[in-house]
């Protein structure tokens, strides 16, 4: 902690503290998570240990970034970007009421998805999606963080069975406690989604015993009818009370009106390597059962300062590939032509879903007009029965009552 000058801390959690420091070398801000290994038991450590491992592996443009990690004194310390524009629970809560433009939801939760999408294809669980958990930074670009208890999965069958979380965003399979997977993650960013839309939680109890009911019912409050219909019917799938049922993060990045958005987060050569899905596993022997690192150890250090004339060089992209001549071409000449194909292919979705809904349109019209005709024929005949009555009243209490008066009245 030496490097480091303390100036507050920013939170606290099961997993230990946060700590916003300024770095003497440089005088930048970071946030360095505290855990307190001391305590802990041998596998607990390696939990801890095997985080840090996860986190040297995330780099990208919507995931925080990872600068070093040490341990002293029996903690482990964790040093990350420092992210200005706040957590996206804290936004949400500065609308007092008034809700996000629906481009603006759309552009959040595009960059959400690219961040997912970076991890699930890594099979690493976040298991903490959370509005608290979506950070800002200073020009408005979304970072996904707090990876304190993902985990590795050492192939894609494997499942993690313990549950951590707030309550809010658990998953109806953990509520019945059933494993966590993937899914689960995907239903905790319906649940960040649908706080975007609405500036509340979609499943609120007074006891934890309610809450369970509610999310394992899977009903939630609709949210305003001013939201696209592929917005509501987005938030629908993501609630999906079987996990079997909701998207992947990859198909949903694949809905025509989340794709087109893409662009305008990722270059173009980033968007070539995130979406060939050739993925290499670099976790290095952090994961090996021989090859556990000793207390004390340095498991990484902070980049070298270097003078930042792109974006993606910050996020450690790499601008050019190490191949050259035809090998550097081959490389991004099949995902560009997959690129191109599934450009197409969404083109002729988005004519079908255009032509789909002129009929449901034509439809609902019709619908409507069966529904007015049928409304004017029960008052027609509300009023000859009104009438018949009339006529019956009128006959004084005399006891003579005509047949077409009696007929009138179940006309």
């Amino acid at each position: 902690m030496d490097k480091y000058i303390k100036l507050q801390k920013i939170g606290e959690g099961s997993f230990g503290k946060a700590i916003l420091v300024k770095a003497k070398e440089n005088g930048r801000q970071y946030v360095i998570k505290e855990i307190n290994i001391s305590k802990m038991s041998n596998k607990e450590r390696e939990e801890s240990r095997r985080e840090v491992a996860v986190l040297a592996n995330m780099k990208h443009p919507n995931i925080v970034l990872y600068r070093e990690s040490f341990e002293e004194g029996g903690c482990l310390y964790i040093v990350m970007d420092y992210c200005e524009g706040g957590d996206l629970f804290k936004k949400i809560n500065a609308q007092k009421g008034v809700l996000f433009s629906e481009d603006q939801i759309m552009d959040w939760f595009v960059q959400i998805c690219l961040a997912l999408k970076h991890v699930h294809d890594r099979k690493i669980l976040h298991r903490d999606i959370k509005s608290q958990n979506i950070f800002l930074t200073k020009d408005g670009t979304i970072q996904l963080g707090d990876f304190g208890i993902a985990r590795v999965l050492n192939s894609t069958v494997e499942l993690a069975r313990t549950c951590i979380g707030t309550p809010y965003y658990l998953s109806p399979e953990i509520c019945e406690n059933k494993p966590y997977n993937n899914k689960s993650d995907i239903w905790a960013l319906g649940c960040v989604l649908y706080e975007m839309c609405t500036l509340k939680h979609a499943f609120e109890a007074g006891n934890m015993k309610n809450l369970v009911l509610k999310i394992i019912s899977g009903s939630f409050p609709p949210i305003s009818a001013h939201y696209s219909h592929d917005l509501r019917s987005l938030i629908s799938q993501l609630f999906k009370r079987n996990p079997r049922d909701r998207p992947s993060v990859n198909s949903i990045l694949e809905k025509i009106f989340i794709a087109k958005r893409i662009e305008k987060f990722l270059t173009p050569e980033l968007i070539a390597e995130e979406f060939s899905h050739k993925v290499l596993q670099k976790f290095g022997p952090h994961f090996g059962p021989g090859n556990r690192p000793a207390q004390g150890q340095n498991f990484a250090s902070a980049a070298p300062a270097q003078k930042i004339t792109k974006p993606a060089a910050k996020y450690g992209v790499p601008l050019m590939l190490k191949k050259s001549g035809d090998a550097a071409k081959k490389f991004y000449e099949k995902p560009l032509i997959k690129c191109r194909q599934e450009a197409a292919k969404k083109k002729r979705l988005e004519h079908y879903e255009k032509e789909k809904r002129h009929r449901e349109q034509i439809s609902f019209l019709k619908a409507e007009q069966m529904r007015r005709l049928e409304k004017e024929r029960i008052e027609r005949i509300n009023r000859a029965r009104e009438q018949g009555w009339r006529n019956v009243l009128s006959t004084g209490g005399s006891g003579e009552v005509k047949v077409s008066d009696v007929a009138g009245i179940y006309f």
